[in-house]
């Protein structure tokens, strides 16, 4: 990682601490010290680590803070968040296949802090009742920035994502001040896989 240009020394140890084998599919375990994305059930892939890093370290947790993810996948980048101090961490997923393998996994770790709900995070419903969240982190690549996830965001929060064409992707931060959400830079290209918006009705 440190070869790849990882220099976050909280998101380098939280990596050390957390496996990504154990988050891995069975068949794909052999590869998961690699820098490469792994295929996942119901057509998705789990995240390349340097990608992860990059938006861990754009997102600049606080220890305690409250974090929404979008998009828990195999709930590797979760059990980060976890590791990096959150105090809760809320992540949502729209198949229902992924979400429960994911809460399996957490729950073998005792990661009490860490919450998988099945659903459509991209659209902010559900979610004005467990709102502010100090920290969003939308896993996973949209065409433009998630405007409905922008109000769940508390004054000197932070969002982190990826928006884009698939040839022109690139990482976003977003942060709310006392007036409103400004984007605060955008960074390098990320290749990331798209966040399909809604609920999946069957897997």
């Amino acid at each position: 990682m440190r070869g790849h240009g990882v220099r976050d020394t909280a998101v380098l140890r939280a990596m050390e601490r957390v496996p990504r084998e154990r988050f891995a599919p069975r068949h794909h375990r052999h590869l998961a010290r690699r820098d490469i994305a792994l295929p996942l059930a119901c057509g998705q892939t789990m995240t390349a680590p340097t990608a992860i890093a990059a938006m861990l370290t754009a997102l600049g947790l606080q220890p305690g803070g409250r974090v929404l993810e979008v998009g828990t996948g195999s709930g590797y980048v979760t059990a980060l968040l976890v590791s990096l101090g959150a105090g809760q961490v809320l992540s949502i997923e729209r198949y229902a296949t992924l979400g429960e393998d994911a809460r399996e996994r957490l729950s073998v770790d005792r990661l009490d802090a860490a919450e998988v709900e099945i659903g459509n995070g991209l659209s902010g419903n559900g979610l004005s009742n467990r709102a502010p969240f100090d920290r969003i982190l939308v896993n996973g690549a949209c065409p433009a920035l998630p405007e409905a996830l922008l109000d769940r965001l508390a004054t000197g929060g932070r969002l982190v994502g990826v928006i884009g064409r698939p040839e022109s992707r690139r990482l976003i931060v977003v942060e709310r001040g006392p007036d409103g959400p400004f984007v605060h830079r955008l960074g390098a290209g990320l290749r990331l896989a798209p966040l399909t918006p809604g609920r999946a009705a069957i897997l």
